[in-house]
């Protein structure tokens, strides 16, 4: 058996060299992680080919195993423990994982992408069933199941239950829509996928004990259920009729079932008829339901099973151990029994008259499977009856072995080949040996358990495969509970372990091969025990001495004995001096022959041997001759054998004194007592007392060694505790004599540190005294420097306040000759204005004077044509027509008096609009005055003085000037010249207002006295240009009264 650690790598081969045919077991699979820690796998699946699997450890990886490729390689890492396994049918690159955290995620197993993840469940996920078209799945934890659609991977329906009432198992049935559903009461519902409606309900079993259904499988065609759980009853449903087809009781050694699965074959159609069983000890037995007959079973109480599944193809099943690695098993190998060649064909032999020699019958053995009958057409087929003669029915009889096989025939072919054929070699044994394959009998030795004298064979006969190891000491056990010498034989490992390693695979096929061995091969074996078989060795010496006397003398010579070149060849049965198949064509022969056939192989054997033996001298070489292998020809020996058993005088043959074959008896196995009884009881007292003597002693040992280990342990404490003690008195002398030095040292320091502070003080108040001179001399300096700034602040300030005012001065310079260059502006604008209004009334004054002569002249016309007949009427007429134009005349006047007042009152508006803003701007200069300090204030004055007589003078000339003017002009210009003036003095009062706002608040009552005369002063001005202007307007009423009487 291989095995494989796959370790941290994410992908190889499966088993690096290919596993031999016959073997059950091709490879098993762990896998180890840091510091040689195993990780354990949890579940496997098998896809739908049944070439490959998947596997999740409870770290979480997956991994891909592929039998036929024969590699593997890591598919997933979820980061944790699976609870469940499947693949998605219809996508085959897809499967389902159910993880610890309650969700079922879907994966691609080639691009190793997450597909899908489905949550939904409150606990964890036990079993994962898939629909056969791949499209539903069905989840089942222990409260409820749910069915998903793995096309959208959303749920469809969820099925919840009572908490009193759990859930076993929820599964689609092969090959239809049909819903399993399974409870802990141990009902079973049937639904139909499609609409979830209850198609039946399967009765539960009124009589008997409750099995308490945990495990269920179904056949692939899905008619037939078996159920199992708590005990060890199998219950058979037939899912079509709904009924309990049969109870099928398992052994006794099976309490509880654990996991049930059918094992698919290719030719039954779906109906499959191999049912495996996993139960509580770890074993997983594969039972026929219908025959109820044991067929194999996997896993032991050593090697114990925990989880089971089987390919769809069934060529392959995937076991999960309790050690945490997988056995991926062969069925062909653990079927091999089943796959055992058909019986005979021949069904009767019976004596008769019709033929007196049968030796022209032969048979043939063929190699082929059981071959089914052919259809049988309308003719019956008629059987023809052999019959041979009365005399030789005895003696066929004899011959005849099971399974339908003759030995005399089998010897002849024997003969003819010299050996059987490898494929039939254990069948045509187990025909020879007439095993009786007695099931109960050997499972109520191996129940027994292992015997306490092979407890500790490993130690004796350390065999590397520990398979191999506990199949001999299983053997070797159930040998030693079936006859109590056996437990005291100390060869009998050598003579079992051949047969051991050959039927590995059935372990009670071992045991009885070796029971008939020992019947009937080792006859008169235990007389003398504890010595060797004097009497066996002896027939064996009179026989080399018959054919071979030279040969014995130079044995005897050289003081060598049968027990040492007979009896090592016996006890194991030429095991150590063959090879494997030198021994297996060697016992064909001994199995088919008379017992005492062994004995003469023996003598053949040293006979054959007569050359090197001959040469040997010393006592060692030829113990080392007989112990080790040798090159010799067996077929030489086995041919030799036969000629030796053929030509010994019957008086000294060996099969004269040992009786024939005799097979063991079917049921029980028979009563073994052929050894000196007393001797073995007194040898078994014997041991029972030393071993009691042994477990006493060593219990004493094991006290005081205890005690030794007690006393030691106090002793090493004590000593420790006295030199910690010691150590402790010395730390504490040395310690103490570091504190008197480091008070010594301590003293020092604070006398020198004493020494010290007085001289840090000592400088401390130097320093504070240097300081507190540096600190006035500082603040001396500080002051100084402060005074010289304040000095240079003032002179800079006086500098700056000198800057100011001459600057003030020269805006207001400005702002006269602004406002001067304004007025005369304005009086330029005057002036045109009575110009062209002169010129205006000077053109209409002509041409009235020129309508006036144009009238007169018509006029004087019309009175020279009708002076004399229309007098009257233009006398009346020239008085109307005089009050009109009188009327016209005074209606003009007045209107023109009232434009007059309308543009006046327009002005005084528009003059106190700038005398606001003169104020705005004279409120804005006097704050910027006001943060002027340390103004000469006598230069102030006096060129306020200055500027004030100066506008007072300009002021009077324009007040004249515009008298003046205003005389000269009519009635309009009067008035525009009147609003020029007022204009004029208005703008010229905000440079005198300004003027005297420069006197700040030390001359202030003086400049509002000042501002209050010019106001004054101005109203005067204006009353007496508005009077001149009416005496004006008066004065032009009566020209024009005199210029309108002229065309009359």
């Amino acid at each position: 058996m291989e095995v494989t650690d796959i370790g941290n790598k994410e992908e190889g081969k499966v088993w690096h060299r290919k596993p031999t045919p016959g073997r059950s077991v091709l490879v098993t699979v762990v896998r180890t992680a840091q510091q040689n820690k195993t990780v354990r796998f949890l579940h496997v699946a098998f896809d739908t080919t049944g070439d490959s699997f998947l596997a999740g450890d409870h770290h979480g990886n997956i991994y891909l195993f592929d039998i036929s490729r024969n590699r593997f390689r890591l598919v997933q890492k979820t980061g944790q423990a699976c609870t469940a396994l499947a693949f998605s049918l219809r996508r085959t690159t897809e499967f389902l994982v159910a993880l610890a955290d309650y969700t079922i995620k879907c994966f691609d197993k080639d691009t190793k992408q997450l597909v899908s993840w489905m949550r939904g469940h409150e606990g964890a996920v036990s079993s994962i069933s898939v629909h056969s078209s791949g499209r539903y799945a069905i989840t089942t934890s222990s409260d409820t199941a749910q069915l998903w659609d793995l096309d959208t991977f959303q749920r469809k329906r969820k099925l919840n239950i009572r908490q009193s009432v759990g859930i076993q198992r929820v599964f689609f049935l092969p090959l239809s829509n049909t819903i399993l559903s399974c409870f802990s009461d141990d009902s079973i519902f049937a639904w139909e996928s499609d609409t979830l409606f209850c198609k039946y309900q399967l009765p539960v079993p009124d009589s008997g004990p409750r099995i308490s259904y945990k495990a269920f499988a179904v056949t692939r065609d899905g008619k037939s259920l078996a159920a199992g759980g708590r005990s060890n009853l199998l219950h058979l449903w037939c899912l079509d009729s709904q009924r309990l087809l049969r109870v099928i009781q398992m052994p006794a050694q099976v309490r509880t079932v654990r996991q049930l699965e059918f094992l698919p074959d290719s030719f039954d159609g779906g109906a499959n008829q191999t049912l495996g069983v996993l139960s509580q000890d770890g074993a997983m037995r594969f039972i026929n339901i219908h025959t109820c007959r044991l067929l194999f079973h996997m896993g032991s109480a050593d090697e114990a099973v925990g989880a089971v599944a089987v390919g769809p193809n069934g060529r392959h099943i995937a076991a999960i151990m309790d050690n945490g690695s997988i056995n991926v098993y062969s069925v062909q190998s653990l079927t091999q029994e089943l796959n055992k060649p058909p019986p005979s064909q021949v069904a009767v032999v019976s004596g008769g008259e019709a033929d007196q020699n049968l030796s022209g019958i032969k048979m043939k053995v063929k190699s082929e499977g059981v071959q089914r009958p052919a259809r049988s057409s309308g003719r019956r087929t008629q059987v023809k009856m052999l019959r041979a003669p009365a005399a030789s029915s005895a003696e066929d009889k004899e011959n005849e072995l099971p399974a339908g096989l003759n030995k005399k025939r089998l010897v002849a072919l024997l003969k003819a080949f010299g050996e059987f054929p490898a494929k039939y070699r254990m069948f045509v044994w187990r025909s020879l040996l007439c095993l009786p394959e007695n099931h109960a009998a050997y499972s109520s030795l191996t129940d027994k358990g292992l015997h306490s004298a092979f407890l500790t064979l490993h130690d004796q006969y350390p065999i590397k495969s520990h398979k191999l190891q506990r199949g001999l000491q299983r053997v070797l056990s159930a040998l030693a509970h079936w006859a109590a010498i056996f437990a005291e034989v100390e060869y009998l490992p050598l003579v079992a372990f051949p047969f051991v390693k050959l039927f590995q695979n059935n372990p009670m096929l071992c045991f009885e091969v070796v029971a008939t061995v020992i019947v009937n091969w080792c006859q008169h074996w235990f007389e003398y025990f504890p010595n060797p078989p004097l009497n066996i060795l002896s027939m064996a010496e009179n026989v080399l001495a018959h054919h071979d006397q030279e040969l014995l003398q130079h044995l005897v010579d050289c003081g060598v004995t049968s027990q040492l070149y007979v009896w090592p060849l016996l006890e194991t049965l030429f095991s150590e001096v063959t090879t494997r198949d030198e021994w297996l064509r060697l016992f064909d022969n001994v199995f088919s022959n008379h017992p005492s056939f062994l004995l003469m192989a023996c003598v053949a054997y040293v006979i054959s041997c007569r050359e090197p033996l001959l040469l040997c001298s010393q006592k060692k070489d030829f113990e080392y001759f007989f112990h080790h292998r040798n090159n010799l020809d067996v077929g030489a020996m086995i041919k030799e054998a036969y000629r030796i058993a053929g030509s010994t005088p019957a008086d000294i043959h060996p099969r004269t004194m040992l009786s024939d074959f005799t097979a063991l008896t079917s049921g029980q196995y028979p009563v073994f007592n052929q050894y000196p009884e007393f001797i073995v009881e007194y040898q078994s007292r014997e041991r029972e007392r030393i071993r009691l003597q042994e477990m006493e002693y060593l219990k004493e040992r094991q006290e005081l060694s205890a005690l030794r280990a007690d006393f030691v342990r106090r002793q090493a404490e004590e000593k420790a505790y006295y030199a910690q003690q010691e150590l402790l008195q010395k730390a504490e002398e040395h310690r103490r004599n570091i504190l008197a030095q480091e008070e010594d040292k301590l003293a020092q320091q604070r006398t020198k540190l004493a020494a010290m502070k007085r001289e840090l003080k000592v400088r401390e108040l130097h320093l504070l005294d240097a300081t507190r001179r540096r600190f006035l001399k500082h603040q001396q300096e500080q002051q100084a420097s402060q005074i010289h700034r304040l000095d240079q602040e003032i002179s800079r300030k006086m500098d700056l306040r000198e800057q100011e005012t001459a600057a003030a001065v020269q805006d207001l310079e400005v702002r006269q000759m602004e406002l001067e260059a304004q007025r005369k502006r304005l009086e330029q604008d005057l002036l045109k204005e009575q110009e062209r209004v002169g010129r205006a009334v000077e053109e209409e004054v002509l041409l009235k004077m020129r309508e006036a002569e144009r009238a007169d002249e018509s006029y004087s016309e019309l009175l020279h044509s009708a002076e004399s007949n229309l007098q009257a009427l233009e006398e009346s007429l020239a008085e109307a027509y005089q009050l009109g134009l009188e009327s016209d005349w005074q209606r003009e006047v007045l209107e023109r008096l009232q434009r007059v007042d309308a543009e006046q009152e327009r002005k005084r508006e528009r003059l106190a609009q700038l005398q606001r803003q003169t104020l705005a701007e004279e409120g804005r200069l006097a704050h910027t005055v006001r943060e002027v300090a340390g103004r000469k204030w006598d230069d102030v004055m006096s060129s306020r003085a200055q500027l004030q007589e100066q506008r007072l003078a300009s002021s009077a000339a324009e007040t004249a000037k515009g008298v003046n003017t205003a005389t000269g002009g009519g009635s309009s210009t009067t008035q525009r010249q009147g609003g020029a003036n007022m204009v004029c003095l208005n703008s010229s009062s905000p440079s005198g207002s300004s003027s005297t706002n420069f006197s700040l608040d030390r001359g202030r009552a003086h400049l509002d006295s000042s501002e209050r005369e010019l106001l004054k002063e101005i109203r005067e001005l204006r009353q007496k240009l508005a009077a001149r202007a009416r005496e004006g307007s008066s004065a032009s009423s009566p020209s024009v009264h005199a210029l309108s009487s002229v065309p009359q």
